[in-house]
C-alpha cells in the first residue's frame, strides 16, 4: 500500500498557529518542541460532506494526551475548530478530506528537553489534504514485526503522541517483506495493533479486538464496538494471540485515515477464504452510513 501524490494538493494552504500559508512556504521553528524531541500530540480527522466525524471525541483525546504530557496551555475546542474551519475554507474543501491536527508544546527559548524552556505557548498546526481512505478494500497483507509495542510502563499508548519512530521502524519491516503494514505485539506476546491501525478478528460471528494495553484508544475502534452493540453483533475486547489471528474467519483494521479495511493475509496465512468477509462488509456499510449522517459542521454550506 503506497499512497500516491494527489495533484489537488499541490497548492494547499496550511495553518501554523493561525497563519494561513502555501504548503511550500510554511515553517516551524527549529526551536519548536516537535522538532527538538517529537514533543507533540496529534489527531487525524476526516471530512464528510462538510462535517467532521467524531470531532468532539478526537479533540477530547487530543486534550487528554496534552494533559498527560503536562502541556502548560491547551487551546479550547472552539479555538481549534475555528482554525479548522479557516483552513478548510481557504482550500475550498467539503468532502474526501483528511485533516491532521498537531499540537506541540511550543517554541523553546533555547535548545533542550526541559519543558520549562517553553514560555511562548503551544503551536497548533492544521494540515488538510484531499485524501480518500488509503487502504485497498480487496484485502491487506500483514507481517508480524519483531518490534514490540510499548506498554503503559514505558510509554503509555493512551498518549496520542507525535513520536512515531516505533511505528516507522515497523513499517520499514512491512515494506521490506512486501506487506501492506506490520502487525505489532505487546510485551507479553499478545496482539496490540498494526503500525497504523487497530485490529479486529472475527471468529464464530464474534468481532474481537485487543485491550488498550499497548494500543491507542482508537476512535474508529470505539465506533465499531458501538455499532456492534447497537446492531446486536457479538463483540469482545480481550487479549488475542497470533494463533487466534491465523485461525480467524475474518480480520479487518480500523482507523480514521483508512476507515474499515479487510485483512486477508497475515504472515503468509490466508485469513478465511482470502476475501473480505460478510461481517467486515456489514460493519463497513454501517460505518459509512454513520459518517454520512453524523458529524460537526465545519463548512457553512453543509
Amino acid at each position: 500500500m503506497l499512497q500516491r501524490f494527489d495533484e489537488r494538493n499541490r497548492d494547499l494552504i496550511v495553518n501554523v498557529n493561525g497563519t494561513l500559508v502555501h504548503r511550500d512556504e510554511a515553517g516551524v521553528s527549529p526551536f519548536d518542541s516537535v522538532v527538538q524531541g517529537g514533543d507533540a500530540v496529534w489527531e487525524g480527522l476526516r471530512l464528510y460532506n462538510g462535517r467532521i466525524f467524531k470531532l468532539r471525541e478526537h479533540l477530547a483525546r487530543l486534550r487528554s494526551s496534552a494533559l498527560a504530557l503536562a502541556f502548560a496551555e491547551i487551546p479550547s475546542d472552539e479555538e481549534i475548530i475555528e482554525e479548522i474551519r479557516r483552513t478548510l475554507a481557504a482550500n475550498r474543501m467539503r468532502d474526501g478530506v483528511h485533516v491532521r491536527l498537531t499540537l506541540t508544546r511550543g517554541v523553546k527559548f533555547t535548545s533542550g528537553m526541559d519543558p520549562r524552556l517553553n514560555e511562548s505557548g503551544p503551536t497548533l498546526i492544521v494540515l488538510a489534504e484531499h485524501k480518500a481512505p488509503v487502504y485497498d478494500r480487496s484485502g491487506l497483507k500483514l507481517i508480524t514485526s519483531a518490534l514490540r509495542r510499548f506498554g503503559p510502563d514505558t510509554l503509555d499508548p493512551k498518549i496520542h503522541h507525535a513520536n512515531l519512530l516505533q511505528s516507522i521502524l515497523a513499517k520499514i519491516d512491512a515494506n521490506a517483506a512486501g506487506a501492506d503494514d506490520a502487525l505489532m505485539l505487546d510485551g507479553r506476546g499478545f496482539i496490540a495493533e498494526t503500525n497504523a491501525t487497530n485490529l479486529f478478528f472475527v471468529s464464530g460471528g464474534v468481532a474481537m479486538t485487543s485491550r488498550t494495553v499497548a494500543c491507542p484508544e482508537g476512535i474508529t475502534r470505539a465506533t465499531v464496538l458501538e455499532l456492534c452493540a447497537e446492531h446486536d453483533i457479538p463483540s469482545r475486547v480481550t487479549d488475542l494471540s497470533l494463533t487466534e489471528a491465523y485461525r480467524a474467519n475474518e480480520a479487518f483494521c480500523t482507523g480514521t485515515m483508512g476507515e474499515l479495511a479487510s485483512v486477508t493475509e497475515i504472515d503468509g496465512r490466508v485469513i478465511g477464504d482470502g476475501s473480505p468477509g460478510p461481517l467486515t462488509k456489514r460493519l463497513g456499510d454501517l460505518y459509512r452510513d454513520l459518517t454520512a449522517r453524523e458529524g460537526v459542521v465545519v463548512s457553512p454550506s453543509a
